[in-house]
């Protein structure tokens, strides 16, 4: 009897995969829209303006850069929704609204001073923006155009329309030789960063918006608004995916791209899937809210942030 039961739960754990609550819950007191790891640290963009830097080891926050407020349609001062944030080499990056027509604010704040790299007299409608070097930053429009800015030259070095859908999200490789690019057309475009050649188009498993993509090794993951948790492998040109039944709006990659996670239903649950045999491992209970930022630390560590005001992190275990 007690071996039945032993290999119902054995069953039941490879197709629901072993619940886990949050080993550490971080206050951020206000919505995190973006958030990147670096080293022991985790840098956050929030909508209430700010820039936060978390310190893991010390277990709190080491430092904070408020943003200007910018004005709303009636005219009134609000907190701007810091959209995008990165770090490299004690710079960090900060992408904002600038309030006016549509057009982004980008800075950058070094030895605790913020510059202005772009303001909206510049026109542009940017969504994400990441370090690709010390020199140069890697650019999405809101248009699906991507371009590399070189910050000593003050000049585009390219910008390439990859779609004629509208932008979503994009991610490195490890090493930034490769960037995937993500657009409301289901389509992942694979690209050199440093020089906007495309490498390769990747189709035929979202067929709708892809919120979000990340990509680690040889494979690129999804997350589409057509429930679909996918994944290519660049190598042998294989692809797969599974249904879920609900939006997919997060996923990440494990450092070794043998695990991903995926946000795949309506309660904010995050699965943590093995891809060689599509079994569900681990789902990550405690988020609240849309998830927005996805980071696998490490093979075993997971964090999160979503609409509500907390960073969680996982233990998968």
């Amino acid at each position: 009897m007690k071996k039945a039961i032993l290999a119902i739960s054995v069953i039941l754990n490879f197709v629901w995969g072993k619940d886990l609550t949050p080993t550490l819950k971080i206050d951020v007191n206000e919505s995190v829209k973006d958030m990147v790891l670096a080293g022991s640290t985790l840098v956050m963009g929030t909508d209430g303006g700010k820039l936060k830097v978390y310190n893991l080891d010390e277990k709190k926050f080491t430092k904070t850069v408020q943003l200007p407020k910018i004005k709303d349609f009636m005219g009134d001062s609000m907190d701007t929704r810091v959209a995008s944030v990165d770090y490299i080499n004690g710079k960090y990056l900060m992408l904002s609204d600038s309030g006016i027509g549509g057009y982004s604010d980008l800075r950058i704040n070094e030895n605790n001073k913020t510059i202005d790299i772009f303001t909206e007299k510049d026109k542009l409608a940017l969504v994400e923006t990441k370090f690709v070097d010390d020199d140069n930053i890697l650019v999405a429009f809101l248009s699906d155009e991507a371009a590399l800015y070189n910050l000593s030259n003050k000049k585009f070095t390219y910008r390439v329309q990859l779609n004629g859908s509208k932008f979503s999200n994009f991610a490195f490789n490890k090493n930034k030789t490769l960037a995937a690019f993500a657009s409301e057309s289901g389509e992942v475009v694979v690209i050199e960063p440093k020089s906007g050649k495309i490498i390769k188009r990747l189709n035929g498993i979202n067929l709708d918006n892809i919120f979000k993509v990340d990509i680690k090794k040889d494979i690129v993951t999804t997350a589409g608004k057509d429930r679909r948790a996918g994944w290519y492998n660049l190598t042998s040109g294989k692809k797969d995916f599974i249904q879920a039944n609900f939006f997919i709006y997060a996923t990440a990659l494990s450092p070794d791209a043998c695990m991903a996670a995926f946000a795949m239903d309506e309660n904010n649950n995050i699965t943590i899937v093995n891809l060689s045999s599509k079994s569900k491992l681990f789902v990550l209970k405690g988020q609240k809210s849309t998830l927005n930022s996805i980071i696998f630390k490490d093979n075993s560590t997971v964090f999160a942030a979503s609409d509500d005001t907390f960073v969680s992190m996982w233990k998968l275990k």
